[in-house]
């Protein structure tokens, strides 16, 4: 027998009581299971007669032991019966224990549901693109900076030139490990060194040595160069400048695209494609702003427990992303002298949001039976097999079907607040 008590943020009390022929085969289970290890003089371990033992083994073991044994077994019997979604591991009271029954009581917290406020008929408006001439024209300098020519040039260094040059830094007179490089292009506004760098080599000759005195940030990550004064001795050896190629049907050409042929080509690419990712990006700022308003008309309580779990895998998710460039959060962290416990904390404000926007669409799944067939699972594996150029049945290794299906729906929801709102 069992009862569930919902209480605030999705927290409650799940009550089962054990009692009758199940009760008592529980207690003779575990008298049986702690008779095993009772020694009588006389007699081989647990093999001395019943009465004796009995009188060795006091009730109460006996009780505490058969309720410990069953409580999974009722807990999971009774999270069936109630149909609770538990999203952490609960908290077990035993409020009675006797040889008649046990009553447990077992501290839940399960998955909340979102109370739909409106969610039909809200606004979605795209703005209308428009591709100025400056963004052309941006997007055609970039293209002459991509196929731009280094020459070595006479004079001193310059903004946006690179300087080669051979450099050796000193703490306190000392040479500090990983201070020094030979041939090393700096491109001066890169920003690639500590502050001051870059703007002391500025206006240095060819050829010219020079000390150029500066302090490494208090969050560097090696802790013994943190917020140190240090000195970099620089040597130039070698200046060179861009050289920008003609805006022509040459360089139209040589950018070797599809259809282009001449400038005019070019031009026209380039404010295709601005009008594509303009567009693009008005849509998603149009659906951002839908589902904002749809989750902020809902009501739902969150549990600390789902958004603390929920923040951890978006450290995951970008540890990942992070590794497949060959760096990692522990090095970001070193780096910039945070703990991951800071990013994790960092994270919980949209990890709130990403669960709320979740529960809000489980909440129209539900409210408009949308479904998932199977014809859609595999068109989304189709799709999926595609984008990461790999074979269909690789993929399904990876992804369960049942989670491929959740992801469906949960676009359908998305696509049909979307289309009821225009």
């Amino acid at each position: 027998m069992s009862t569930w008590t919902l209480k605030e943020k999705s927290c409650g009390d799940l009550n089962v009581t054990l009692e009758g022929d199940a009760w008592k085969a529980a207690q003779k289970k575990a008298f049986d299971k702690l008779a095993k290890n009772v020694q009588v003089e006389g007699f081989r371990k647990g093999k001395a007669p019943k009465r004796m033992i009995e009188k060795m083994i006091p009730v109460q073991s006996v009780l505490i032991e058969a309720a410990e044994a069953e409580a999974n077994n009722c807990l999971s019997a009774a999270v069936e019966e109630h149909n609770l979604w538990l999203v952490d591991r609960p908290t077990l009271d035993i409020n009675e224990i006797s040889e008649e029954k046990v009553e447990y009581i077992f501290k839940c917290v399960v998955k909340p549901e979102a109370k739909l406020g409106q969610y039909k008929g809200l606004p979605y408006e795209v703005k209308e693109v428009e591709v100025t001439e400056d963004e052309i024209n941006d997007e055609l300098a970039k293209i002459q900076e991509n196929f731009a020519e280094l020459t070595t040039k006479e004079g001193t260094v310059e903004e946006g030139d690179t300087a080669v040059i051979d450099f050796e830094g000193f703490k306190d007179g000392v040479a500090f490990e990983g201070g020094k490089g030979e041939n090393y292009p700096l491109v001066i506004g890169s920003h690639s060194f500590i502050p001051g760098f870059e703007e002391q080599v500025t206006g240095m000759a060819l050829n010219e040595t020079k000390d150029l005195n500066v302090t490494f940030p208090e969050n560097y990550g090696a802790a013994e160069l943190a917020g140190q004064a240090v000195v970099f001795t620089v040597t130039v050896k070698e200046i060179k400048t861009k050289v920008l190629p003609a805006l022509d049907d040459e360089l139209a050409k040589d950018v070797n695209m599809d259809g282009v042929e001449t400038l005019e080509d070019l031009k026209k690419n380039v404010t295709d494609k601005i009008a594509e990712a303009k567009k693009q990006q008005n849509e998603n700022e149009a659906l951002d702003v839908l589902l904002n308003t749809l989750t902020e008309n809902a009501e739902v309580e969150i549990p600390e427990v789902m958004i603390d779990q929920e923040a951890q895998d978006m450290l995951n998710e970008q540890n990942q992303r992070m590794m497949q460039q060959g760096f990692s959060l522990e090095q970001f962290c070193q780096m910039t002298g945070q703990k991951m416990e800071d990013l994790k904390e960092q994270m919980k404000g949209d990890a709130e949001r990403r669960l709320k926007l979740r529960l809000v669409l489980e909440a129209v799944v539900k409210a408009e039976n949308i479904e998932c067939s199977d014809e859609d699972v595999e068109a989304e594996f189709d799709k999926l097999a595609s984008m990461y150029n790999m074979d269909k049945e690789e993929v399904k290794k990876y992804l369960p079907a049942e989670s491929v299906a959740y992801d469906v729906k949960m676009q359908k929801a998305v696509d049909f607040v979307k289309e009821s709102s225009k």
